[in-house]
């Protein structure tokens, strides 16, 4: 595990972004862990939130000409990505953002920003059935763009109806790696390492969660 996603987990276990215990999912499944990305939301949070998926994309070494956030939570993810690039990498890259209608006056359209064009990176938080990844890549289609990666903050690496995960999918029909910050994995391994007598107990509820649900 790379030193930017122990950062990553200490901070979104600290400001309870990443909770344990019992929750049940969308699709009715018993989580043991809950990693709220809505809970990025003061200034200082989405600062780091920023500065986080930055390191990510960097590490990754993937190559693109714009950042593309889906409205409306890509919005802030999307701005906050682009500033961490250039504060602190020197990686000046243009980013964009859709509105969810368009807008018939001033400069019209449904693209905010710059000109969403050539290699597409699209940021978000994560990715549940791939619905919104499919929107967003009609998006760039439509506006002659390439999807070249996404970027998430989780992967659950969580089966779907079939064997392979959501993001897996999404490698699979559209030839492309898709980043995050942390994984399930990382989850685990973190919580393996730990001296922390309040999260050790959870250890044993999330590897099982793997074992039967994961990828």
């Amino acid at each position: 595990m790379q030193d930017f996603q122990t950062n990553f987990l200490n901070f979104v276990i600290k400001q309870e972004i990443l909770r344990f215990g019992e929750f049940t999912l969308k699709s009715g499944r018993i989580s043991p862990y809950f990693f709220n990305a809505g809970l990025f939301d003061s200034g200082e949070k989405l600062a780091f939130l920023g500065r986080s998926y930055a390191q990510a994309i960097v590490f990754s070494g993937q190559k693109f000409d714009v950042l593309f956030g889906p409205a409306y939570k890509g919005i802030p993810l999307v701005s906050a990505t682009a500033i961490a690039l250039a504060d602190e990498h020197g990686i000046i890259k243009p980013y964009c953002f859709n509105r969810k209608e368009a807008k018939d006056h001033g400069e019209g359209g449904t693209i905010v920003g710059a000109e969403l064009t050539g290699r597409t990176m699209i940021i978000d938080d994560v990715i549940t059935a791939g619905t919104a990844v499919r929107e967003a890549v009609e998006i760039l289609t439509v506006a002659g763009a390439s999807l070249s990666g996404i970027t998430v903050a989780m992967d659950r690496q969580e089966r779907g109806s079939g064997e392979l995960s959501a993001i897996q999918e999404i490698e699979k029909n559209y030839q492309i790696e898709v980043v995050s910050i942390i994984s399930l994995q990382d989850i685990i391994d973190f919580l393996q390492k730990s001296n922390s007598q309040a999260l050790q107990p959870h250890l044993d509820s999330v590897v099982a969660y793997r074992q039967q649900y994961g990828v």
